[in-house]
């Protein structure tokens, strides 16, 4: 779920801070240092889904402003998405959430 997790903050900040022509950003730029695995992990490990809610939650916000915000299609449909992973109450229900968020985030790139 680390993993999945780090991925998700990747395509935000991919979709907030990349323009083209620039060096993409990867999982080792400093811009990734709050969204790491190993920060994740840490989170997955203690089950603190608030917290874990509260990282995504930031990242999101950073890609919705990035698409034109809620009042565009794609950032409606994101806003969708991240609000079913933010009323997710337990670690074992995030993956499906989770992975739909990281689907749509790759699709929109």
């Amino acid at each position: 779920m680390e993993l999945l997790l780090e991925t998700v903050a990747l395509f935000c900040l991919k979709l907030a801070y990349e323009t083209e022509g620039s060096s993409p950003i990867l999982r080792d730029d400093p811009i990734m240092s709050d969204y790491e695995r190993e920060v994740f992990g840490l989170l997955v490990r203690r089950g603190d889904v608030e917290a874990i809610h509260l990282k995504v939650d930031e990242c999101m916000g950073l890609a919705l402003e990035a698409i034109g915000g809620v009042d565009k299609p794609l950032g409606r449909e994101l806003q969708r998405l991240a609000t079913k992973f933010a009323n997710i109450e337990t670690m074992e229900q995030l993956d499906a959430p989770l992975i739909a968020l990281k689907d749509y985030l790759k699709d929109i790139q």
